[in-house]
Order: C-alpha cells, then structure tokens, then sequence
C-alpha cells in the first residue's frame, strides 16, 4: 500500500511532465490492483469499470472484427496458434493474452512485435486523470489500451484472450466473429464457482447471440452447459473434437498442444466461412509451423538446453501439471530436478499429489505477493512424498539445479507462470 501511495505521489508531482516507461509501468502495477500479483482482491464483479473506461478512450472496440478465445488451459497456446495462421494469410493482426512472462508489453502485440513503450506511454498520460473517478483495474486498463492501440494501427482482426473467466471477464465487451472455449477445468474456483458446471457457466458467457462458438475437448457435463447455453442464444456450436481432420503439426511440442491445435483448426476452417476472411490449408500448416516465430510465444515447453535437458513450462493447475508429467515421464534421463514456486491461491496438496516422488526438488518463491512461501511450499510437498531444499531466489535455485544436474539428467521448471518468467 505504501508502495502504491508513494508512486501516486510521484505521478501528480509530475503531471505535468512527460513519464518515462519506467514510470508508466510502476503506476499501472502498483497503483492498481493486478490479479496475477494479488489474487482475488483484483477480481471485479461485473464490466461497469470496464465500460466507463472504453467510453473514455472512444469504443475503439467498436472498430474491431475479433475472435474471442476463453477457456481453463491452452486459451494462450489456442490464439497464438490463431494469430499466426491470420497473419500467414497476409492480415494485420492484433493479439492481446495475459500473464506476461518478460515484459509487459508481450500482451499487446501486431503481427508478432510488442506495442511500443511510446504507444503505453502516451495511452496513460493522455488518459490517467479521466480515469481516477473509476478506479480501473490493472486488467480493465490493459484491455482498454490494447482495443486503443489495435483501432489506432488499423489492424485487420484481433485475437482476444479472455484473463479470467469469462462472462465478467474485461474483454467480454467485444462482439466477435466467432468464440472459442478450449476447454473446462479446476481453476479459480472461489471466484468462477465450486463446479465444473459453475465454472463452464462463466467462460459459456462469452458465447454471443448467432455467433459460431468451437468447442475444444472437454467433458460431457461442462459441455451439455455450454451447448445449451449456445442453442439459447441461437448459436451454431462446432466441436472440436469431432472433426476426424487432422491438424497440420505446430511448432510447440506439448503434448497438450494436441489439443489445442485441433481447437485452433477448427477455429480457423470456421472463420474462413464467414466473409470476407480467405484462410487455405497452406496458411494453416505454414501458421502452426511458425507459430513460436511469428507469435514470439514462451514458457510452453520450452527447452533451454540440453546435458542436462533443461525444460520450462508454465502449467500451473492440475489438468496442465498433469499434461506436462505425461509428458516428462516418456523423456529419457537419468535423474529428474524440479525447480519449483507456486502460487498461494491453488489447490496446492491436490497439485502437489501430480509430480513424482523420486524427484530432487528445489523450492523457492515466486518475487509476487501471492507468492506461496518456500518454506511452507516444502511442507505440503513433504505431506505429499516429494523431497528438497529450499532457495531464496528461484534464480538461486535453478543455479543450484543446474550445478548438481549430470549431463544425462532433466531439470524442470515449473509450478506457476512466475517461476517460469523468473528463470527465462
């Protein structure tokens, strides 16, 4: 709270000069509340926050043809997969997903390359006294200066990823070509609901009126919520995992990725039946296989070296750990390192239970609030079987990993997005 009033502080006391990046960023992460920092707290209950704020900064999402993509896990992997096709068939496109890994500006991007600092910049100092009234949050402002920077450039679409949920999610204001729903998980549950029909109930709210929705692979009680919903609102549902056409392969080797390139697919072949979007096969098979080079994705299975065989991957709730396990047991190693931070909002003893016991583990604490403690994170790892030191720094113990790893083993990292974007 300090932090957040001393940065306020500063900003009036320069109102009247021009910000730098630097200083455009520390105001937008501390004077707002940003839920991947704080958790719950940052949620809002509805869009009236979010509307207020477009209204300010003239609708520019009125001015956009968007596909909307939510979903529990591979809604990030989905779109890019769908940016990169589109801008294979030669549009302009805008994607917009969430969290960051790096840079704030990995957010926002057209055709690959991050929004300048000057456009942030130039979107918070020309708006930030006409939003003090309403308080935005970190979400609400991001989403607003991405539909800004999309109108402003012209793109031709734009990709949307919902943050969270999605009925009351902020970019729920959009009217898209089509909607995407990947999939339905355990994620969130004391925000979206205590269900896996709760929670379709929230991401089925980005489906819109007569507007195709892709379904990705998902149960069939979260999926009759979702079809139901559709045939509601007279929409025209494309299941994903029905279609007997296989994808072209993808650049991203998870073996969730699968999935999400089936969902992709299907997204796609969908759109280009509708005008004016002229989207081939080869667009297709050339926008999966540079997926990682035009969208500039991380942290989804991602090597980073080899003897020993390095991995980072950011799956962080019990259906993606249990992807990447599947996947790390049919590797080839002598003994397996995992470098691991977790966030204190999970389901930590049940995605705990996921990882194997015969592991070296090295805990340690993401460098954010929701950050989950090493020392108490080495406790519930314990209750479930699973041994290791703990670091003070991820960096720390990823070092130590690396120094006690043979040529002939594999180091994981993983447990959050944080602890990902700390190491690469």
């Amino acid at each position: 709270m300090m932090e957040a009033q001393a940065t306020l502080e500063k900003l009036h006391s320069s109102s009247s000069m021009a910000m730098s990046y630097q200083e455009v960023l520390d105001y937008m992460f501390s004077q707002l509340p940003m839920f991947h920092r704080i958790g719950p707290a940052a949620y809002k209950p509805d869009l009236s926050n979010t509307i207020a704020l477009l209204e300010i900064v003239g609708n520019p999402h009125k001015q956009l043809k968007c596909v909307h993509v939510a979903g529990t896990n591979g809604k990030g992997s989905t779109s890019h997969h769908i940016a990169s096709v589109l801008q294979e068939a030669g549009y302009k496109t805008g994607l917009c997903t969430s969290p960051h890994l790096k840079d704030f500006r990995e957010r926002i991007k057209i055709n690959g390359q991050l929004i300048p600092e000057t456009d942030v910049i130039e979107f918070v100092e020309k708006n930030k006294e006409a939003w003090t009234a309403i308080e935005p949050s970190f979400f609400e402002m991001t989403i607003a200066l991405s539909f800004w920077y999309f109108a402003k450039e012209k793109i031709d679409i734009a990709v949307i990823e919902t943050g969270l949920g999605g009925r009351l999610d902020s970019t729920n204001v959009i009217t898209p070509e089509i909607s995407v729903i990947t999939n339905i998980g355990w994620d969130h549950m004391n925000l979206l609901g205590d269900t896996l029909e709760k929670i379709a109930a929230e991401k089925g709210g980005i489906i819109k009126d007569n507007i195709p929705v892709v379904l990705g692979e998902m149960k069939p009680n979260v999926h009759s919520v979702l079809t139901n919903i559709a045939l509601e609102k007279n929409v025209r549902v494309i299941d994903a995992s029905l279609s007997t056409a296989p994808p072209p392969p993808s650049a991203l080797q998870g073996y969730y990725q699968e999935e999400n390139r089936r969902t992709a697919y299907q997204a796609l072949k969908t759109l280009a039946t509708i005008s004016p979007w002229n989207i081939t096969e080869d667009h297709i098979s050339q926008g999966f296989q540079k997926v990682i080079e035009n969208t500039q994705l991380l942290g989804r299975w991602q090597v980073l070296g080899h003897q020993p065989f390095i991995v980072a991957d950011v799956g962080h709730n019990k259906d993606g750990i249990e992807f990447v396990m599947q996947q790390v047991k049919d590797q080839t190693f002598d003994r397996l390192h995992i470098v691991l931070a977790m966030v204190a909002d999970k389901d930590i003893s049940t995605i705990l239970k996921l990882f194997p016991k015969e592991a070296i583990y090295y805990f340690s604490k993401a460098h954010i609030p929701r950050g989950l403690e090493a020392h108490l994170l080495q406790t519930h790892a314990a209750e479930a079987g699973l041994i290791g030191e703990v670091y003070s720094t991820i960096a720390e113990a990823f070092s130590d990993a690396k120094k006690k790893a043979s040529k002939q083993d594999m180091i994981l990292v993983g447990g959050s997005v944080f602890t990902v974007a700390e190491v690469i």
